[in-house]
């Protein structure tokens, strides 16, 4: 049969399970392969590819779905044997030098997040990436590296590292920065920074990540982020294109110690959360009192549904898939899904009490 006749001969392919034949062998391919698991995920990844193949599009346009499958997938695969390691995210300038102080600065926060257990996620490249992984050693970093025809080079710390990861589409690189960190420090910096700091408040502002310690480190008496942050309120928030709470998402400081102590009491009582239908559940390392329950009920009802409440709880059922946090204590709330501000100072104010 001739190439042209196998594409003339045509099967609409369907998710569900009746594409005949087909799905007999993509079974039987899952079944020579072996080891594969979730098997139900990956027999619709098989048939997202040959429904794109069948597609009249572009060649730029599979190779886009190529590479970027290859790529979420290795940065899975080397993130994966650290699931349980808190990380943080350090953006800035890849142009700073080290005689300047905010390389310092840099290095100092790698350290002292190393110092208290975190491992952290840069860009890989020179500047303040380099400044932090310096700070934090080749074993407590990632390097997610961007490939660019200038600027761009992987740095001397990360240049054996098995936690170094090239990618070729920004997206991609962006989607592994936030997906696997649980803080993010970003220093002052250029475009590429700029990009980070509003794509980082965008996910969290819409409940597209969930919430964490979000800080803008500047040197000791800079005034980059007090001009960034004046900038915001001149022109955003006074055109009401954001809300005075979305600026509860961050704080500034000028020093490490002052980075690494907010990021340390985001996660003092607060381990994490699950949204399980329309109940957001606040997985907690201490139980808090029925009267502090009251207080943030008072508090804070300006997040929740109408009619919505704030209660304590044990593990629900929808939990089950987590027995390693099973027996934490829980609060739940009927929240509103749209002050994620308001949700960030919730879980200010529960490590507070």
């Amino acid at each position: 049969m001739t190439i042209e006749k196998d594409i003339s001969k045509r099967q609409e392919l369907r998710f569900s399970h009746d594409n005949g034949p087909l799905d007999e062998v993509i079974q039987q391919l899952m079944g020579l392969a072996g080891g594969i698991r979730r098997q139900e995920i990956v027999r619709e990844m098989i048939i997202a590819a040959l429904k794109a193949g069948q597609e009249d599009i572009g060649k730029a346009d599979l190779k886009l779905m190529n590479s970027t499958l290859k790529e979420m997938r290795f940065t899975t695969k080397v993130f994966a044997p650290y699931g349980r390691v808190k990380k943080v995210t350090i953006f800035g300038s890849a142009r700073t030098k080290p005689h300047e102080a905010i390389y310092q600065s840099a290095r100092d926060l790698g350290r002292r997040l190393a110092e208290r257990g975190y491992m952290i996620i840069t860009g890989g490249g020179p500047g303040i990436m380099q400044a932090a992984n310096e700070g934090a050693g080749p074993e407590h970093s990632f390097g997610v590296n961007i490939r660019l025809p200038f600027e761009q080079k992987i740095n001397p710390v990360l240049k054996d590292s098995p936690r170094n990861i090239n990618y070729k589409y920004f997206f991609n690189r962006k989607v592994a920065f936030l997906k696997e960190s649980d803080g993010a420090v970003l220093l002052p910096g250029g475009f590429g920074t700029m990009d980070e700091t509003f794509e980082t408040l965008t996910l969290v502002q819409t409940g597209k990540r969930n919430p964490m310690p979000i800080v803008l480190m500047d040197r000791e008496g800079g005034a980059y982020w007090t001009m960034w942050t004046q900038f915001l309120k001149d022109n955003l928030l006074a055109n009401w294109a954001i809300s005075e709470e979305d600026f509860n998402l961050f704080e500034i400081v000028d020093s490490a110690d002052q980075a690494v102590k907010i990021i340390d009491q985001f996660y003092h009582r607060y381990h994490s959360l699950r949204y399980t239908g329309d109940r957001l559940v606040l997985r907690l390392k201490e139980p808090l009192s029925p009267e502090r329950i009251g207080a943030l009920r008072t508090q804070f009802s300006h997040i929740l549904r109408p009619g919505g409440d704030i209660r304590s709880s044990e593990a629900l059922e929808e939990e089950a898939d987590e027995p390693e946090i099973i027996d934490l204590p829980r609060v739940i709330l009927d929240f509103n899904r749209k002050n994620f501000g308001g949700l960030k100072s919730f879980i200010d104010a529960v490590n507070q009490g």
